[in-house]
Order: structure tokens, then C-alpha cells, then sequence
């Protein structure tokens, strides 16, 4: 279960906000190569990986199933792979990575692995993946819903094959099954029929990480994707800074007139720091790359935008935030399936977003926001890291921005409440 929860007052920003931020790893990737080092043929190291509760869940779900993993070593993780087996038992926590990414991987496994995780858990949608792995020959038993609590009764091998999805609900019902694809005896063939699938950057980390494991993927045909069985390599992963965690820090410059650069950034990312860029500058940002890392610099005005934020839904509250501090109505759209995320959040930004004074229209899949004077408020962050850091950007400009709970952070940062105290006051 999650941390007490921790009420925290946001701190005003008395001037702009000039600070080179050092972030951990990205979720997204050390979930990968955490699922590919267990599933490889030999060791492998995983190199400045996120330390969060997302990351931690998934590195002991995967050590239930006989994986050893030493995190000794800090910025260091050593994965050894092992025979994987059950019984075990898999807490999910609330993290979609690990509620998607490890049910197939039990499905590899010999033996029975039980899964649950938060009561919040048990309604984020599951259904698509299970139904993809029992069609692929597993045996699972899920609840009424399709999801959490579930059993998987592993017989040591996943025969594989085709398989149809409906993955309009998250991209990680395709990379969950992606990855364990070459360990199944017949590889997979998976299709998908549906409305667009969400978050194409993602998919794209998926298929790269996959091919630099030694995996040969097929992506060529639109919404379908070929594995062949093989082999995975034990290899050296470089986990980049995560760019959605970044966002927040990004966004301080923006409200505040500041700059703010995120170190270490690769040139050359497997993240979509490309259409990051370009939503910061439509909102009223320069972005520039250098030697030093990705720089943010804020104009002194923020712009409203309508924009559809499909491939980058995870910014959502962020970029609702700043939209609430704009000089123009902004329309955000897109991103519908978010509402299957740690919470409803085009419900849970409505909600918080117009109990702050700001005009906001909810829509099936996304928001209409017109700026208005914002008043203080107790924010409400429904145990969702996301929602958190959107009051945290408000609360930089609005005075008296209190979250219910600021240890929800703990997710994917722990560190977050000092982080952002130091960026506010340049301590």
C-alpha cells in the first residue's frame, strides 16, 4: 500500500526559477529492461535505473519469480536471470507497468502467480491483455471485471502465435505482450482492431528496446507487430532521464520566467522529446539542446493551445496546469484512455482545476480550459503522482495551493517535495 498520506502547502515562487536539475531514470524505460534482463539468456546491468515504488514493485514481482536482481549497488542494478517459477505472489501496487508487463511474464513461469495490488488497482482495465494471453494459450483466472485480483497457472511455456487486442485503452496491453513475445515457442503475431492506440511513443521505446536485446521485430504494418521466437541477450541498459517526470521542473520555468535544464539528456533519446519540445514552445517556452542538457527557458507568458496529447497523455495535468495559468483558452484532447489511469484524471483536473477558479468543460477525452484569476484551495491528488505535480505548478503562481497528499510523489519520485522546495526557493 501506498504512504500515509502527507498534506503539503505548494511553495509561491518570489522570482523566476534558474536551476540545472538532475532527475533519476525513466520509469518506462527501467520497467523494460528490468522485464528483458529477467527474460534474457545471461546477466545483465541496468544503469541509473529509476529507484521509485513503481520500479521497486516491479524488480520484487520479478524476484518472486526466481529473477535475482542486486540493488546494492545504487546506481548500478545486476539482473541474473533464473528458471522462473511459481508459487508466488505479485503486488502491482497501482503501477500499469507492472499490472501489464508481468502477467506474461508469469505466463512464461512454471507454477501458479497470484496478482493484486491497490483497491484502486483493481479498476484500472486489465481485461485486453488477458483475454490476448489466454488466447495464446494461458491459463488465467481473473476477476468478474477481467482484471485484478488474478491467477496465473504457468506450465513453464507460452506457446505464442496470433493474437488479436483491442489496446485503444493503454499501449502497454501491446508492450506487455511484446515483451515476453520471444520467449513464446511459436513468437507472436499481435493485431490491433480498434480506435488508435495511445501513448506511439511508447510503442516505439517498446520496439526499439526490444531489437537492442536482440529480438527481430516487425513494426512495418500499421497496428501490427511481429515477434519471432529467439533468444534475448543479457546487455548494458543506460536509462535515460524521465521526460515526463521532467515535465513539472520544465514547467516551473515557464510560470516563473525562469530556466531550467535537465542533465545528462541524451542527444539521441528513445523518448518523445521531440513533441515535448514542440507543445512547451507552442505554450510560450524556448527549447534548446546542448552539451549541458535540455533547456526550457520561460518567455514570461504562457499560451493557451488546442492540442491533441495522444502521444504524450502522461503530461496531461502539467500542460493543464499551465493552461490554467495562460493568456488564452487552451482545448486538450486526446487522451480519453487517462481516465483508466491512477485515477479518472480528466475527472479528478476538472474537478481540482475549477475548484481553484479556473473555467473548465469536460469532455470524453480531454479538457476545455479558459484562464481565470486562481484562488488558494486544498488540492486533492486521488494518490496520483500526476495530479500532484499539477498542483504543484499552480501552486507556484497561486498562493496557499495545498495538496492533500504529497507522498503520492513516492511513485516515480520520491524526492519530488524536496526537489521542487530547493528549485522554488534555490536552496
Amino acid at each position: 500500500m501506498t504512504a500515509e498520506a502527507r498534506p503539503w502547502t505548494a511553495p509561491l515562487a518570489q522570482a523566476p526559477v534558474t536551476a540545472t536539475v538532475r532527475l533519476p531514470g525513466s520509469k518506462s524505460m527501467t520497467a523494460r529492461a528490468l522485464v528483458l534482463s529477467a527474460l534474457a539468456d545471461g546477466p545483465s546491468r541496468i544503469h541509473r535505473p529509476l529507484r521509485a515504488r513503481d520500479t521497486t514493485l516491479m524488480a520484487d514481482g520479478l524476484r518472486a519469480l526466481g529473477t535475482t536482481i542486486d540493488a546494492s549497488q545504487g546506481d548500478v542494478w545486476a539482473v541474473e536471470p533464473r528458471p522462473l517459477r511459481g508459487p508466488a505472489t505479485v503486488d502491482v501496487g497501482l503501477a500499469g507497468t507492472v499490472m501489464r508487463f508481468a502477467p506474461p511474464v508469469a505466463a512464461l513461469a512454471e507454477g501458479t502467480v497470484t496478482f493484486d495490488g491497490d483497491p484502486h488497482a483493481r479498476n484500472r482495465p486489465l481485461r485486453p491483455i488477458v483475454e490476448a494471453l489466454r488466447s495464446l494459450g494461458a491459463h488465467i483466472d481473473a476477476s468478474p471485471s477481467g482484471g485484478l485480483p488474478l491467477v496465473v497457472r504457468g506450465t513453464g511455456t507460452l506457446e505464442g502465435g496470433t493474437a488479436v487486442i483491442d489496446a485503444s485503452g493503454s499501449s502497454q496491453f501491446v508492450s506487455g505482450l511484446l515483451l515476453s513475445a520471444p520467449r513464446c515457442t511459436k513468437g507472436l503475431v499481435l493485431r490491433h482492431e480498434g480506435p488508435p492506440v495511445p501513448s506511439a511513443p511508447h510503442l516505439r521505446m517498446t520496439t526499439h528496446m526490444l531489437r537492442a536485446a536482440g529480438a527481430v521485430v516487425d513494426d512495418s504494418a500499421p497496428d501490427v507487430w511481429t515477434v519471432e521466437p529467439g533468444p534475448l541477450s543479457g546487455r548494458s541498459w543506460q536509462i535515460e532521464p524521465d521526460l515526463s517526470g521532467a515535465a513539472p521542473f520544465f514547467a516551473a520555468a515557464m510560470v516563473t520566467g525562469g530556466t531550467v535544464t535537465l542533465a545528462g539528456w541524451p542527444r539521441d533519446s528513445w523518448q518523445p522529446v521531440g513533441v515535448l519540445g514542440d507543445l512547451l514552445i507552442r505554450l510560450g517556452a524556448e527549447v534548446s539542446q546542448g552539451d549541458d542538457g535540455l533547456t526550457v527557458r520561460g518567455t514570461g507568458r504562457l499560451h493557451g493551445i488546442d492540442a491533441d496529447l495522444s502521444e504524450v497523455s502522461e503530461l496531461t495535468p502539467v500542460v493543464a496546469a499551465l493552461a490554467a495559468l495562460a493568456d488564452s483558452p487552451s482545448s486538450l484532447r486526446g487522451v480519453a484512455h487517462i481516465r483508466g489511469h491512477e485515477t479518472d484524471r480528466i475527472a479528478a483536473l476538472a474537478r481540482e482545476l475549477d475548484k481553484v477558479g479556473a473555467g473548465v468543460v469536460e469532455h470524453a477525452d480531454g479538457l476545455d480550459i479558459t484562464p481565470h484569476p486562481l484562488r488558494a484551495a486544498a488540492f486533492e491528488t486521488y494518490a496520483d503522482h500526476r495530479m500532484a505535480h499539477a498542483a504543484a505548478v499552480i501552486g507556484l503562481a497561486v498562493e496557499g495551493i495545498m495538496l492533500t497528499d504529497v507522498a503520492c510523489t513516492s511513485k516515480t519520485l520520491p524526492e519530488f517535495p524536496e526537489l521542487w522546495a530547493g528549485l522554488v526557493t534555490g536552496g
